[in-house]
């Protein structure tokens, strides 16, 4: 078992790794920050602190990610009842790729994954760029 999660974890950075590298290159888009947009929809055995757990490790990621330069979250209060069981959005804003890159296998964020993985039974993940 320790084998297998050590493969994967090198898996995983080795592809953050060559994320990095190649978005390091990428061109810079001036009066521009990217959007990393997360929705969650948690398996129906979790227990409303286990939720909380996931949102006050997603929470703490500003504190501990330079590349980080805006943080929102909140729960679902739509009444079209159109969300397919979402409840949580995370938007985590960064100046440029390769700051998405550094977050994606940053220390903190490995570790905040491995918070939510068994937790979530749908996870959306979007990326877009937008004026600052």
């Amino acid at each position: 078992m320790r084998t297998l999660t050590t493969t994967i974890l090198a898996t995983v950075v080795g592809f953050g790794l060559a994320a990095l590298n190649a978005t390091a290159r990428a061109e810079e888009k001036p009066g521009m920050v990217l959007k990393h947009i997360v929705m969650y929809k948690f398996k129906d055995d979790q227990k409303p602190e286990q939720v909380q757990e996931v949102v006050d490790t997603f929470a703490g990621l500003p504190g501990k990610i330079d590349a980080i330069i805006g943080f929102e979250h909140g729960t679902n209060v739509s009444k079209e009842g159109k969300s397919e069981g979402f409840t949580h959005l995370f938007a985590v804003t960064f100046r440029d790729e390769a700051g998405l890159a550094a977050y994606l296998v940053h220390p903190a964020h490995l570790h905040y994954v491995s918070v939510v993985k068994d937790r979530r039974e749908k996870v959306i993940v979007l990326d877009y760029w937008t004026k600052e």
